[in-house]
């Protein structure tokens, strides 16, 4: 039995239709019902009623789908499991994971660690930090680290880190450094809501001090950052994101006079902590801990 067969039957019933899946699997529509035929054959039975255009399963094709879907994913799944070990890992370790970690202490962190864990094969999902709970309670992912708190109940949660947030500006010719809060807020657009934790309540003190402030929402750090290099607004951002950019005289810490600045905290959370997720667990908590 050739597994392209049995993945063309899959999709085939999912779209009940040949052309479909010649669009989903970029195979010619001949080769589709070459495929199907091929199958019947081999199972000695007929899978799908023709009519017209469109296909329908036949109560045969309805009762194989599911051991289909398990040959596929059991056959692709070894082969995962196999390419892993051509590559000297014999564990894994999936780590779902917010855009502002992942762009910030991470990279250093885990460079250290996959030096030292070499057998484990670490896989890095980039994904906003409310999606990131879901992806741990549905078992595709091993670890989450994120910037808000899961609201599912049944993952072990836990702070692991917490950081100042401060206000940044691009330096300028030295001379930003100079300039107090007040100054920066009037002659600046404040960039906001660029992390997903804190933004609402920090605005609202902000304009309480500062009612006239201009503002301009961008939604993502990286993006935040570069436009405050080029002048185009301030911004509060946690002081991890911004670390590298102040020792390389690329961004100035503004001290805050008026406005109470948040804390920034990040997240781990687990479903069933594997003795993989426990070891990174326990680096990351310990790296974290020695680098304050």
């Amino acid at each position: 039995m050739d597994i392209r067969w049995l993945k063309t039957f899959i999709i085939s019933a999912k779209f009940e239709n040949f052309r479909k899946a010649s669009e989903e699997l970029f195979l010619t529509q001949p080769a589709i019902t070459k495929h199907i035929k091929r199958l019947e054959e081999h199972l000695n039975i007929q899978l799908f009623e023709r009519n017209g255009k469109k296909v329908t399963l036949t109560p045969a094709g309805v009762k194989f789908l599911p051991y289909a879907k398990e040959f596929v994913s059991t056959y692709e799944q070894g082969l995962d499991r196999f390419e892993s070990w051509k590559q000297g890992y014999n564990r894994k370790l999936t780590i779902a994971v917010a855009p502002q970690i992942a762009s910030s202490f991470l990279p250093s962190l885990l460079r250290v660690f996959m030096n030292e864990n070499p057998t484990i094969e670490v896989m890095i999902n980039v994904m906003k930090s409310f999606e990131i709970g879901d992806e741990i309670s549905a078992g595709k992912a091993d670890v989450g680290l994120s910037r808000i708190q899961p609201v599912q109940t049944n993952l072990k949660i836990e702070i692991i880190h917490e950081e100042p947030v401060i206000l940044v500006v691009a330096n300028t010719n030295g001379s930003s450094s100079n300039v107090d809060e007040s100054e920066i807020l009037s002659n600046y657009r404040l960039i906001t809501h660029n992390h997903p934790d804190y933004w609402d309540y920090l605005l609202n003190d902000v304009k309480r001090h500062y009612p006239t402030v201009r503002t301009m929402v961008v939604n993502q750090v990286e993006v935040t950052k570069r436009f405050i290099e080029s002048g185009l607004g301030v911004s509060y951002l946690p002081y991890s994101m911004v670390k590298e950019e102040i020792m390389k005289n690329k961004l100035v810490e503004i001290k805050s006079k008026k406005v109470s600045t948040p804390t920034s905290a990040t997240y781990v959370s687990t479903k069933v902590e594997t003795s993989e997720a426990s070891s990174f667990i326990t680096f990351l908590r310990n790296s974290l801990t020695n680098s304050t």
